[in-house]
């Protein structure tokens, strides 16, 4: 890289910070925010503060370290007027290179050792690949083919920290804030990202997502369409049948009175007979859900 291409970097990362400091409510938070931010980009495995302070400020590591501590842990600014600001300086560069094609619902699994980070729980963690001690944040992304950027982004608080009263208020979580799954999470994200207006696009989920009914309604609700990972359990109708008025879908399988069934036996006679452990598009073609 050139010595033109490094200025340009550095005055558009520059730039980049003054417009998310311009948000943050006092003068004060820009120091630490630029650190903060050359820390996330600077090499290194381990993200938290004390790394970051040895890095950032190799002269002073202790009185960086308390900075970077209270700038992330204690300084009031909004998440929301953050993302907002994100969106406004990075969307008109991704729509550059193309419209938004795709909307996504994903999560992030965060490894933790100890059990005071807020959210903190054994559960299964995508870094890991595996069930693990960590914390999750459920996340609304938009993309085309050259970038993607995360619109929503909301911690998951696992049930045994929601009803944990003391738990909560020594790690600072708001009265305001209750349980609710991920899928819910998801669900609000969507509903918030249409009425803000955003750039439509076909709303992609994995199984975890896509096996939830009321979150492929609320989607459909929303006025997107969608393309979902799912299980081979969901019941679904054939073209022209359906439930009828006042009859409730059974939960599994198949009763006598319906005519609903679920995608692994359509998945067997569609592959003439053969089992089938996961759905497919052929499975799926012409269906509806019940």
């Amino acid at each position: 890289m050139g010595l033109g291409a490094v200025g340009d970097s550095e005055s558009r990362f520059s730039g980049y910070v003054e417009g998310l400091a311009s948000v943050l409510g006092h003068a004060d938070r820009e120091g630490p925010l630029r650190d903060y931010c050359v820390g996330l980009v600077m090499p290194g495995e381990r993200k938290s503060v004390e790394p970051m302070a040895a890095v950032t400020a190799p002269g002073r590591v202790a009185a960086q370290h308390q900075s970077l501590l209270h700038f992330v842990g204690q300084s009031e600014w909004s998440d929301e007027k953050v993302l907002s600001k994100v969106r406004e300086l990075v969307l008109p560069a991704m729509e550059r290179d193309g419209p938004i094609e795709v909307w996504i619902i994903d999560d992030t699994g965060f490894p933790k050792q100890g059990k005071q980070s807020v959210g903190v729980a054994s559960q299964y963690c995508g870094q890991l690949g595996k069930k693990g001690n960590c914390q999750v944040a459920v996340s609304l992304s938009i993309a085309n083919h050259h970038a993607s950027l995360p619109v929503a982004y909301r911690l998951y608080l696992p049930q045994e920290w929601a009803k944990d009263r003391a738990r909560r208020r020594k790690a600072g979580v708001p009265g305001r804030i209750r349980f609710k799954t991920k899928q819910e999470i998801a669900l609000e994200q969507i509903r918030w990202a249409r009425e803000a207006g955003l750039p439509r696009g076909v709303a992609l989920m994995d199984a975890d997502y896509g096996r939830n009914a009321e979150l492929r309604r609320g989607v459909t609700a929303q006025g997107l369409t969608y393309v979902a990972g799912i299980q081979s359990t969901p019941l679904v109708w054939k073209p022209g049948t359906g439930p009828k008025p006042g009859r409730a879908t059974p939960k599994w399988g198949r009763s006598r009175r319906s005519r609903s069934i679920c995608l692994r036996r359509h998945g067997r006679r569609s592959n003439g007979g053969k089992a089938r452990p996961t759905c497919c598009p052929r499975a799926l073609r012409a269906c509806v859900f019940a």
